[in-house]
């Protein structure tokens, strides 16, 4: 059989970036070799990295690099050491601007809760067990990116911070038909999020999402508001399957599913647009504050990793080995510290990446 080659664009970024990315590559090279997969590596700086370097969040050799490659691979940016920069000139703004030139529209963001993990939750057992959630969020448009924005002087000298919701209908519905075609592979159940109670482009929101419903006839399509949506991810999270909503609610929903399943360490995501290379990254910072103590959970990386596999490079089997050995290692008791529990191994992160790949090196065997 015919090797396979793909090249790979490593981002480590910032904090514990360089630690668990490390981990990815080596199980992503184990697999290769399992598989007849060559992956071609080359590492470029973004965030903050990138700021101490160039000055830039985002240097134009790093978005040409990605550019030309067939998936990207990012771990963590940010820190405090950068939080006292003007707000275009921060590390987000180097995630902001990957996102917007690779054209990355849809970030896809599992919260699956792992049978090991299940003490691990803040929640009852009978709470999240079984929740297996997927947010569809809208990446490039919304909050974050509609303009005006900015902080002006009113007529009377004082200051006026402004920031401005927008979608046109045509970014809405090509992030609709995204969440419609995974909830189709799922479920078959959508919830989109919305605040059209009060907001004019919610409302715009609600009524085009609608619209693609009958395209869907297998799904099941129903609208939330976004404070409500909060409250029932905490009260009963097993009722939802697939959730499509905006930037900025999705932002925070993500993450608060994320927390259902009681580290923000163990969940990838992968952020993808109409063509190009996707970018796959794991849902939590760069957690400076243990940078360098090898300390930091490498599983949400390496996750990420059999992302990029699965909906990059559409190389499932691949894929499904990376999952199954975290999987075994979770049921062999190994824990780092942010979801360790009595009776378990405390390891950490290159004593994790030591067991998966012994994992993978059994399932050969």
């Amino acid at each position: 059989m015919q090797q396979q080659q793909y090249r790979i664009t490593l981002l480590p970024g910032d904090g514990i970036g360089p630690e668990i990315i490390t981990v990815a590559v080596d199980v992503l090279k184990a697999v290769g070799q399992q598989l007849n997969l060559n992956f071609d590596f080359q590492e470029a700086p973004i965030g903050g990295a990138a700021i101490d370097k160039t000055g830039n969040p985002l240097p134009d050799e790093t978005l040409a690099i990605c550019r030309d490659s067939d998936a990207v691979l990012l771990a963590a940016i940010g820190g405090y050491k950068w939080d006292t920069l003007p707000s275009n000139q921060r590390p987000e703004r180097g995630l902001l601007g990957l996102r917007a030139g690779l054209g990355l529209f849809a970030n896809l963001r599992p919260a699956k809760i792992l049978p090991q993990l299940i003490n691990a939750s803040s929640l009852k057992r009978e709470v999240v067990e079984g929740v297996d959630i997927m947010v569809v969020r809208e990446l490039t448009g919304g909050i974050y990116f509609g303009q005006p924005k900015g902080i002006f002087a009113t007529e009377t000298g004082e200051k006026r911070g402004v920031n401005t919701m927008a979608y046109t209908e045509s970014e809405i519905d090509r992030i609709g038909r995204v969440a419609f075609e995974t909830a189709q592979k799922r479920k078959g159940q959508l919830c989109s999020v919305d605040k059209a109670n009060v907001l004019e482009v919610s409302q715009l929101w609600r009524d085009r999402i609608t619209q693609l419903a009958p395209e869907y006839p297998n799904v099941q399509l129903s609208h939330m508001y976004v404070d409500n949506c909060a409250m029932q991810l905490l009260r009963w999270p097993k009722q939802f399957d697939t959730i499509v909503t905006g930037n900025l609610f999705g932002d925070i929903l993500s993450d608060a599913a994320a927390m259902l399943t009681g580290s923000i360490g163990m969940l990838p995501s992968a952020s993808l647009g109409s063509s190009g290379p996707g970018v796959f990254e794991p849902v939590h910072g760069s957690a400076p504050d243990i940078a360098g103590l090898d300390k930091a959970n490498p599983i949400a990386q390496v996750l990420s990793a059999a992302m990029m596999l699965r909906y990059g490079l559409n190389q499932p089997q691949a894929a499904d080995k990376i999952e199954t050995a975290v999987l075994q290692v979770l049921d062999q008791g190994y824990r780092t510290g942010d979801i360790m529990s009595e009776g378990m191994t405390l390891v950490g992160c290159r004593a994790m990446g030591d067991v998966l790949l012994k994992a993978l090196e059994n399932s050969q065997s």
